[in-house]
């Protein structure tokens, strides 16, 4: 009777704790353990669980998309034996800084006689900057007079390359003299020059990725002498370079569009 009841008293606590588990919720039951002093020794007991699957909901699975993927921070110093991609940094920001030169020069609400410097007119001698064969000067508030006086065979391409520059300009001619009448702004015109805007864009997108796989293909010619690994994080670390400067692009797209439409 005394062994008997010294057994119970040793068992009690996992015997109250299975009674509870019998009338606790079904999905309420998990895994647990249940320890008993005697001596310094333990006693476990495990009861089985029953799986019950939680289902995401629609705003936890976009808040899951937003999530950034780990970002790779190559040491250019440790693979400029294998590619030199401090060099094609440089080219992909100098995309940038083309297509910031492109929207102060050419992309405009108010039309400026700096503003037709740098169109670019092809020559008997090849592609030259109206600037570079002509004297530009603002006549009035409306009227930007280019002088052909000293190329005045290169009149007729200079009329061409004004009419073609996406400026909305109608050129009128005056012997050697080309007379600019300045359009007035007006919502439609302010579009256009969005769009053309978003066509610059990606004319340099296309340029960064003329970039990226050159980058890449030189890369490739490594693959012999290089492991795998280091490969293949070298280039993650150049689509993430080419990321990074579609979003700069994208981010001077947005600032100008804001710009135009006023």
């Amino acid at each position: 009777m005394a062994l008997g009841l010294k057994c119970f008293r040793l068992m009690h606590p996992a015997f109250c704790n299975y009674l509870a588990a019998l009338t606790r919720p079904v999905s309420n039951i998990t895994l647990k353990t249940v320890s008993g002093r005697q001596h310094d020794h333990k006693q476990h007991m495990a009861y089985s669980a029953v799986p019950v699957r939680h289902f995401a909901t629609k705003k936890a699975k976009a808040k899951g998309k937003g999530l950034s993927q780990t970002r790779v921070n190559i040491n250019i110093t440790l693979v400029e034996d294998i590619i030199n991609l401090e060099e094609v940094d440089e080219e992909m920001k100098s995309v940038i800084e083309a297509l910031k030169d492109n929207f102060n020069k050419t992309l405009n609400i108010r039309t400026s006689p700096g503003s037709l410097d740098h169109i670019t007119v092809v020559t008997a001698d090849g592609k030259l900057a109206l600037n570079q064969i002509s004297q530009i000067s603002m006549k009035s508030p409306q009227l930007i007079l280019v002088n052909m006086a000293s190329f005045p065979e290169c009149t007729a391409a200079a009329i061409k390359a004004i009419r073609e520059s996406g400026m909305n300009l109608n050129p009128e001619l005056e012997g050697t003299l080309i007379r600019v009448p300045i359009p007035i702004v007006t919502r439609e015109h302010r579009e256009m020059l969005v769009k053309l805007a978003k066509q610059n864009t990606n004319k340099a997108k296309d340029s960064l990725r003329r970039v990226r796989t050159n980058a890449m293909n030189k890369l490739k010619k490594s693959k012999d002498k290089t492991s795998e690994d280091t490969i293949r994080l070298i280039e993650k670390q150049i689509s993430q370079m080419a990321d990074d400067t579609v979003a700069e692009l994208d981010r001077h797209l947005a600032v100008k569009t804001k710009e135009l439409l006023g």
